[in-house]
């Protein structure tokens, strides 16, 4: 890699490397068939919070998913190389993301999604060049955010989320978002695997509320800047258990 990475990143790439689908969910990925997709899980840094990941909102207004957090990511388009090639696509489409801007990690195991049927590659990406990114098409996204990890694992911010089906999973209460199924399982993952976890109560369980969950705060589906705070995959489909 040509960018120097920052020392946190080490712990969890030395775990990442050895990752399987059994450390992400109890699903087993079928070996044909399903949907191919990708995700962007796009690490970054800001001298006052530290290491930090990019999520967007899906706009109130969509039929599907309405109001929920999720990575920057979508189906594979038949011109895309491979997982990289979407991941790096949809998140230039939905946030104008530079992909230039940044150092492809990893590829983590594939993640089966039963619902949709969607096989999802998340890609792991350190944002070694910063700039401002935007919802890039309202109807679509409606807001970006840099959450820090310290946010993230905060015991505070930690609960669980019981869906109408009754299944419960983690997730996260942060400003103003219920982070909650596939990207929730993704995050709560790499979270162990770096090291950053904390011990939360597992006895705080939310219902998943019908409406769209609220705006980010202080968010009006403007830009945030390269050290500042302003999906399809994760909304198409059920929540890993």
């Amino acid at each position: 890699m040509s960018q120097e990475l920052p020392a946190w990143c080490e712990p969890l790439l030395t775990q990442v490397r050895s990752a399987r689908t059994e450390h992400f969910t109890r699903l087993r990925t079928p070996r044909t068939g399903g949907r191919p997709s990708a995700v962007l899980v796009l690490l970054g840094e800001q001298p006052e919070h530290g290491p930090d990941v990019l999520l967007l909102q899906r706009a109130a207004t969509l039929r599907k998913h309405a109001g929920e957090p999720a990575f920057p990511g979508g189906a594979t388009d038949p011109e895309d190389a491979g997982p990289v090639a979407t991941a790096l696509r949809e998140a230039r489409e939905e946030v104008g993301l530079d992909p230039e801007s940044v150092t492809v990690l990893a590829e983590l195991p594939q993640l089966w999604i039963p619902v949709s049927d969607f096989v999802v590659t998340p890609v792991l990406g350190w944002w070694h060049d910063p700039h401002p990114v935007y919802p890039h098409e309202l109807a679509e996204v409606a807001h970006v955010a840099r959450l820090s990890i310290a946010e993230l694992v905060d015991p505070a911010n930690r609960v669980r989320v019981r869906h109408p089906s009754g299944w419960i999973g983690p997730a996260f209460q942060v400003r103003g978002m219920l982070v909650w199924g596939f990207t929730a399982g993704v995050l709560t993952a790499l979270l162990d695997m770096g090291g950053w976890a904390q011990p939360w109560s597992r006895d705080r369980v939310v219902e998943l509320p019908p409406a769209p969950t609220a705006p980010l705060a202080g968010a009006n589906g403007t830009a945030i800047g390269a050290n500042g705070t302003a999906g399809e995959i994760d909304h198409v489909a059920g929540p890993l258990p």
